[in-house]
């Protein structure tokens, strides 16, 4: 059993049993919640997400957990977003109206840009495009996708990216910049290549 803790924020939007699972199976203590106290004693904050980017940003703020993930990262702590939560680490989306995120990480949401490709569902290799331990392992390997929005991070701050089709531009599904980490795939969904990663990263973020 690991001694780290990790806590998922419990914004109405996630898909909280399939990670706590994932995570619990990796030997990392858990705490499901959306109480600041709660969150702040864990080591990393695990921000998931199924849905809209709008609606999940409306929800962070109705539970008043915008800027407590905001004032966390900012001072150092652990941020790991998964899906629509590696969304919402960017500066905005335009997914239905344009929408402010948490600034976290430089970077736009948007739609898929190949026009006859409206969603990127099921399995896919991600190409590592870095030197960072916590992917290096990872290159090649397949993971489980469910999404039509992408988020554009500059280069400096992308560690993979993936392509649906032969020959089609490829866009980023692993974003990074310091003790901060967005995950477009689902890892808990991904089988052993996911709960690795998934591992790695916590492992990467907690001593950046």
């Amino acid at each position: 059993m690991s001694n780290r803790t990790i806590g998922i924020i419990d914004y109405g939007a996630g898909n909280l049993a399939s990670v706590w699972r994932a995570l619990h199976g990796l030997g990392y203590r858990c705490r499901i919640s959306r109480d600041r106290d709660v969150l702040a004693a864990t080591d990393v904050l695990l921000l998931p997400g199924v849905g809209a980017f709008p609606a999940a940003m409306q929800a962070l703020h109705h539970h008043d957990m915008a800027d407590f993930v905001q004032v966390n990262a900012r001072a150092g702590k652990p941020v790991v977003g998964i899906c629509l939560g590696m969304q919402l680490l960017a500066d905005t989306s335009d997914e239905i109206r344009p929408t402010a995120g948490l600034g976290l990480i430089p970077g736009t949401v948007g739609e898929l840009s190949d026009p006859a490709t409206k969603w990127h569902i099921g399995w896919n290799s991600m190409e590592v495009t870095s030197d960072d331990p916590a992917f290096t392992s990872s290159d090649g390997l397949s993971f489980y996708f469910n999404h039509s929005f992408v988020f554009h991070a500059p280069a400096e701050y992308v560690s993979g990216v993936a392509r649906i089709t032969q020959g089609q531009d490829a866009f980023p599904v692993a974003v990074r910049r310091n003790n901060i980490v967005g995950l477009q795939f689902h890892p808990e969904k991904s089988q052993t290549p996911g709960r690795q990663l998934l591992g790695h990263v916590i492992e990467g973020v907690c001593r950046a």
